[in-house]
């Protein structure tokens, strides 16, 4: 066992869905042609002025009262001076000792335990542009230059790299309840730095930290720093020294690689923006924001086991996107079956969505029609196949389960002079089938219940069908 254990931080770089950009009015659209979407503002020309944009610090406030951040009511924006090509300024608009969220948490599940890890900080700041590389040569993309951005710093309250996974999927969870954020990692809106350092086992001091810088991707993030943290580790045991410096996960490699001599804060020059007023927020206009905020999805879960009896595990499928767990909420309030309302969102809905890779907002189905066809079904009107039939068409086209039903004639045989005709013709038509079951080989049933169904034309009920059958074979 070694004696030395990791401690890790995460700064999370989460860009705001705002329409235009921090400081000036550029659009914010993603995929853009490179370098139009660009002004001299953003571009850093000289004496363009910057102007804040304002719904980007609601949207950090609202994140702010989401994790349970303290918000201070007077902040300000401060230059940070560092020379990168994707930096056009030679400089960021960022937070220095003055951010708009100080503390909060998140709290995480993993392996079946609860625990919060602690929040630093958040403070808002402008997005750099993006360096793009070719064969032989390299461009800079500045579209991306001055979208909001807010930075969420934990502290060193992360011990592996599972942990760092849990609080990732939590905080992005939260933001998307918020509506802060589309969280989307493929175009590089839910970004991760992360600090790393180990420590000899009880001791409570920190060791010297490496930062892995910009990994975008859930499995980049728990590969590089599952690797990082055995390198550290392997560092300490053997006596080596390990030196402040931000590093890089090569994929291809499986490695993690130097990058440069890490920077201290006082390398980077702040001072407060000369350009730009201090942010002053009311405390009124706060508390409405707060009274804003949605419900916290962990707080719904909790909620929704015990309004509507449904199992721990369901509930946990449907919070996790909120648009999912409206839809369920408002159908269900309309069911007397609310279970059986999960168990169609849960694998009919989820299954449609992930096939056409549609939001369940494109989805033509309303929850009153779920609602109805839940219903249909527990009256036994329909059965479940041809309930499934009539969700392909909802889902698809929308309109009422019930006129569906009677357009396409779906509705349920359970006639027992009618089924036991169907029962006494399969039976006849399949004589072996019949004796298999008769000398024990159950699995027939269902072959022969197979046969009544083709015979009905999917319509029977498949219960009644079943114990006619039985009834009729002696079983």
């Amino acid at each position: 066992m070694s004696n030395y254990e990791p401690v890790i931080g995460l700064e999370t770089h989460v860009q705001l869905g705002t329409s235009s950009k921090m400081f000036c009015g550029c659009a914010t659209d993603f995929a853009a042609a490179p370098n139009s979407q660009v002004c001299p503002v953003c571009l850093g020309y000289p004496g363009s002025l910057p102007v804040p944009n304002e719904v980007a610090v609601e949207y950090t406030v609202r994140a702010g009262l989401m994790l349970g951040c303290d918000i201070n009511l007077y902040s300000k924006f401060d230059r940070k001076s560092y020379f990168y090509p994707d930096m056009p300024k030679n400089y960021q608009i960022t937070q220095y000792d003055m951010p708009l969220c100080l503390a909060g948490a998140v709290e995480i599940d993993l392996n079946g335990d609860s625990r919060v890890v602690r929040l630093r900080r958040i403070h808002l700041e402008e997005d750099t542009g993006k360096n793009v590389h070719f064969a032989r040569t390299s461009g800079v993309d500045f579209n991306r230059a001055g979208t909001p951005l807010m930075e969420i710093v934990t502290e060193p309250d992360i011990y592996s790299a599972d942990e760092a996974m849990a609080y990732l999927q939590a905080l992005k969870q939260l933001m998307l309840y918020a509506g802060v954020s589309e969280c989307n990692l493929e175009e590089g809106n839910f970004r991760c730095d992360v600090n790393c350092s180990v420590r000899p086992v009880g001791s409570d001091a920190l060791g010297v930290k490496t930062e892995l810088k910009n990994l975008n991707t859930f499995k980049g993030i728990h590969a590089a720093l599952s690797f990082e943290i055995d390198r550290q580790l392997n560092l300490a045991a053997s006596g080596a020294e390990i030196h402040q410096e931000t590093r890089r996960w090569d994929v291809d490699a499986g490695i993690t690689a130097t990058m440069r001599t890490k920077e201290d804060a006082h390398d980077y020059r702040y001072f407060p923006d000369p350009d730009l007023a201090p942010i002053v927020l009311a405390r009124e206009q706060v508390d409405r924001w707060r009274d804003e905020l949605p419900e916290a999805p962990r707080a719904r879960r909790v909620r929704m086991i015990e309004q509507y009896g449904i199992p721990a595990y369901d509930a946990g499928v449907l919070v996790a996107e909120k648009a999912i767990a409206d839809f369920y909420e408002e159908a269900a309030q309309s069911s007397p079956n609310p279970k059986a309302v999960s168990n169609w969102v849960m694998t009919e809905m989820l299954r449609l969505l992930s096939e056409r890779d549609m939001q369940i907002a494109e989805a033509h189905i309303t929850p009153a029609a779920l609602a109805e066809l839940v219903g249909l079904v527990d009256d036994k009107t329909l059965n479940s196949n041809s309930a499934r039939e009539v969700f392909g068409i909802l889902f698809q086209d929308g309109g009422r389960a019930a006129d569906i039903v009677e357009a396409r004639g779906l509705t349920q045989v359970s006639d027992e002079g009618l089924l036991d005709q169907f029962v006494d013709q399969a039976i006849a038509d399949n004589p072996d089938s019949a004796g298999d079951y008769r000398d024990g080989k159950t699995k027939a049933l269902q072959f022969l219940m197979g046969q009544v169904m083709r015979l009905s034309k999917g319509k029977a009920n498949p219960q009644s069908v079943q114990e006619l059958l039985r009834s009729k074979l002696g079983g």
